[in-house]
């Protein structure tokens, strides 16, 4: 499995704790990358829910195609999918950005929002793509709350595309209770969530208007808690939080998982603790990297990385898949040739 280079994240002198990270990570402005074009498609998820999905088209006729899937509150237009998938693409590869239901270009065209435990939707996405390109390899990588459903998708039993080569999740909150609590109730977290409900209640502004009869999160809620206690579990069919924190949370689906995969989660992550991975059961195919620093995708490093930035996340991720596909396309070729 690749990779060791991915403990070897310094931090930024200016920037050198999880929460610093963390904020960096979120708000520093990056130099313009040449935008690609991107074909948009929307996806019908059940009867009323629609979801939209953006594709850039490959430049190597070899390299998988990348899933990218957003974290709490994003979407395809977040800085961090942006900037990844433009980077992949300069470098031939073929790339779709999910918009989870409700999120981003996707406002108001689902009855219901996403969840941490909406592995059945990625099932959809992942399909999708797989139908788009059935000859490729697919490689998916999930973030924050993404990263968490990735997992799930990945361990609870569900059958996988053959083609499906690999999965990177990046922070992911393997323990929803436990991230939703610190967020929720930590005086130091207060400033995080506070943004994560602003973007969530445009989320629920643009379904309340479109869907006047489904389940109105448009409750006067103040933290991530409340939010899964009075819409999320119900609107998901969960019988309460517990319900839905218990059944949702990936840690329980680790030990499933029967193809490559890579956690990148820093031991300072304010929102999931380090030691959270000491109490889990993995299976051999999973790899867990935890740098010392980073934050919650933050990964601010002290020097530049080779793509001449001090992104070392999106270098992270873009080494990852290029490692595995090397190491799973050298295989397979001397498998054919010998």
């Amino acid at each position: 499995m690749p990779n060791k280079f991915m403990e070897s994240f310094e931090a930024h002198w200016g920037v050198p704790g999880g929460f610093f990270q963390t904020i960096a990570g979120s708000q520093l402005r990056d130099k313009a990358l040449a935008c690609p074009a991107r074909i948009r498609h929307e996806l019908h998820l059940d009867e009323q829910g629609r979801a939209i999905l953006y594709e850039i088209k490959p430049g190597d006729e070899i390299k998988p195609i990348v899933l990218l899937a957003h974290g709490m509150g994003g979407c395809s237009e977040s800085g961090y999918m942006k900037r990844i998938s433009t980077k992949l693409w300069m470098r031939g590869y073929g790339v779709f950005l999910i918009n989870q239901p409700g999120c981003g270009p996707g406002m108001g065209l689902s009855p219901r929002l996403w969840h941490g435990g909406s592995s059945g939707d990625l099932a959809e996405m992942v399909d999708f793509v797989v139908q788009c390109y059935p000859e490729r390899s697919l490689v998916t990588v999930g973030f924050s709350l993404s990263g968490n459903v990735l997992l799930k998708y990945l361990g609870e039993g569900r059958t996988i595309p053959e083609n499906f080569a690999g999965a990177l999740a990046v922070n992911p909150p393997v323990d929803l209770r436990v991230a939703s609590s610190i967020i929720s109730r930590k005086w130091s977290c207060a400033v995080f969530n506070q943004y994560y409900m602003r973007l969530i209640r445009n989320q629920a502004v643009a379904l309340a208007q479109k869907f006047p009869s489904a389940l109105d999160p448009l409750k006067n809620l103040k933290t991530i808690w409340d939010f899964d206690v009075h819409y999320t579990a119900p609107a998901g069919g969960f019988k309460d939080v517990d319900d839905y924190y218990d059944r949702s949370s990936s840690k329980h689906c680790l030990k499933g998982i029967k193809i490559p995969t890579a956690i990148l989660s820093a031991e300072d992550d304010p929102f999931v603790p380090g030691h959270l991975f000491d109490q889990v059961a993995m299976s051999e195919k999973v790899m867990l990297h935890q740098p010392k620093k980073g934050g919650h995708m933050g990964y601010i490093a002290r020097n530049n990385t080779p793509h001449g930035d001090r992104r070392w996340m999106d270098y992270a991720v873009l080494e990852w898949i290029r490692e595995l596909h090397e190491n799973q396309y050298g295989l397979r070729n001397l498998y054919v040739t010998g």
